[in-house]
């Protein structure tokens, strides 16, 4: 009796010991499945933020050629990244392995500005002159479709990037402001004036549509099953924005010494926003953490 009471003992402790021995394997089998499972991710949501415009122009033109001074005083002086512009953005990005495929749809506003001045003088009378001075501001309405890849340089918490991409921009509308000062010393004095500014729209001095590149950087932020966004980006325009067809086309602005040059746009662009996860793990497991 005492031999199978043994025996007994003996059995149970083996079983139990064998099952203790499977517990960490278990364990390990459902982290790796997790590991694998955070290998890749689809991610959905938005941002929005402010951009800041530059112009450069690739060919000038102008409606007045002066004959007795040297036309390049009356080139435009465009003023660069001096107007808040603002965008809106969907964005869908597939996740693996630390790099990220983005498509970011984007309404896009930008503003810019430039001016430029002409000179009349009576060369009889040196003290006849009319100088005019014109400010221009120009709003342009863009939808953008971004394709971008991103890198995650690190896999904490707080996750920099940095990112490449290309983007492909749709013209939606464009307007254009131009107020109109001077001075006029023909009266023997100097009698300084100011018009109303002249706003007609400006489509149709636009291409229909252009094409850039995209670099730039940014922090991603895991709280919880929510990724918060900070991005800086720089758009880089590689066609000209300007339909060479109807520069001369708006009646109203050509009729006040305006003519569009040739123009290629570049961007900074700085965005926040927030971004949900597709694929959703268990509550007691967040999508990103380790």
């Amino acid at each position: 009796m005492k031999r199978s009471l043994l025996f007994i003992l003996i059995f149970i402790s083996v079983i139990a010991t064998a099952q203790t021995k499977k517990k960490p394997t278990n364990f390990n089998k459902n982290a790796g499945k997790k590991d694998k499972f955070l290998e890749k991710q689809w991610w959905l949501g938005f941002k929005a933020g402010v951009n800041l415009t530059e112009a450069n122009p690739t060919s000038r033109y102008t409606v007045i050629t002066p004959t007795n001074y040297a036309s390049a005083l009356n080139d435009k002086v465009y003023d660069n990244f001096n107007k808040l512009g603002s965008q809106a953005s969907l964005e869908a990005t597939f996740y693996y392995k630390g790099f990220s495929f983005s498509f970011q749809p984007t309404y896009r506003h930008i503003r810019f500005t430039y001016s430029n001045e002409f000179n009349w003088d009576n060369p009889e009378n040196a003290t006849e002159r009319l100088l005019l001075n014109y400010n221009h501001e120009q709003k342009i309405d863009y939808a953008d479709f971004p394709l971008a890849v991103k890198y995650d340089l690190t896999g904490s918490r707080l996750r920099p990037y940095v990112q490449l991409g290309v983007f492909y921009s749709r013209l939606i509308n464009a307007n254009k402001s131009v107020k109109v000062s001077g001075q006029d010393f023909a009266s023997g004095g100097t009698n300084e004036f100011s018009n109303e500014p002249v706003i007609v729209g400006a489509k149709d001095l636009f291409n229909k549509s252009y094409w850039g590149l995209t670099g730039g950087i940014g922090l991603n932020y895991n709280l919880g099953n929510v990724r918060l966004i900070l991005d800086v980006s720089y758009k880089l325009g590689m066609s000209n924005i300007t339909n060479t067809e109807n520069r001369f086309g708006n009646d109203r602005l050509s009729g006040i010494g305006d003519v569009q040059d040739d123009l290629k746009i570049n961007n900074i662009v700085i965005s926040t926003g927030v971004l949900f996860p597709m694929r959703f793990l268990s509550n007691s497991f967040k999508t990103l953490d380790r």
